[in-house]
């Protein structure tokens, strides 16, 4: 419960972004025997990259939609021609 305590008190006063979503890295070093804290992402940054991903999916998806348009409209054409043909030779 004491460590619980001095975590909750060292994360207030050290990280307050890290307060919001409670992470943090506790680093133990082998050669001197310390514990460090290693600070978090902050939740700025995180939503950042969120809304990032959420433009380049969204710039994916359309380009994709064009290609897909493109494409139906080259089928369309040479389906129509076929039938064209088709009835020219009749």
């Amino acid at each position: 419960m004491v460590l619980f305590q001095e975590r909750n008190t060292l994360l207030q006063k050290s990280w307050a972004p890290c307060a919001r979503t409670g992470f943090i890295e506790k680093i133990n070093c082998a050669k001197s025997n310390k514990v460090e804290y290693k600070s978090c992402r902050s939740s700025r940054m995180d939503e950042s990259l969120f809304w990032r991903f959420e433009g380049i999916m969204m710039c994916l998806t359309v380009v994709l939609v064009l290609v897909v348009i493109a494409r139906q409209r080259t089928l369309d054409h040479l389906a129509s021609e076929k039938v064209r043909r088709q009835i020219l030779s009749i």
